[in-house]
């Protein structure tokens, strides 16, 4: 594995760990605990987060990344289905890629 590779590895380890903090700041660190959470964790089946959990998430990755990234104009092009079975895995490769797919 070259360096580069290592790198974006160990930046999506750094992004999940902030982004698994802010779902625990949202819906408890005892329903973390309980349910577990992973980059395959789907925000609205897995997490079962809802609308304004979603939106207040939103605004915690803006606040943390918006100067790296527009994430609310990312998630602002999904269909419904894309947004209702969004990951945190998704969310992690867009901050580290800055994905526009």
């Amino acid at each position: 594995m070259d360096t580069a590779n290592l790198t974006e590895k160990h930046q999506s380890e750094i992004v999940f760990k902030q982004l698994k903090k802010f779902v625990e700041e949202i819906i408890g660190s005892d329903v973390i605990e309980e349910i577990g959470i992973s980059e395959e964790s789907v925000f609205t089946k897995n997490l079962e987060m809802d609308s304004i959990e979603i939106v207040s998430f939103a605004e915690k990755v803006k606040k943390k990344y918006g100067h790296e990234i527009d994430f609310i104009s990312w998630i602002s092009k999904m269909d419904f289905q894309e947004l209702y079975n969004l990951s945190v895995g998704q969310v992690v490769d867009y901050i580290v890629y800055r994905n526009e797919n």
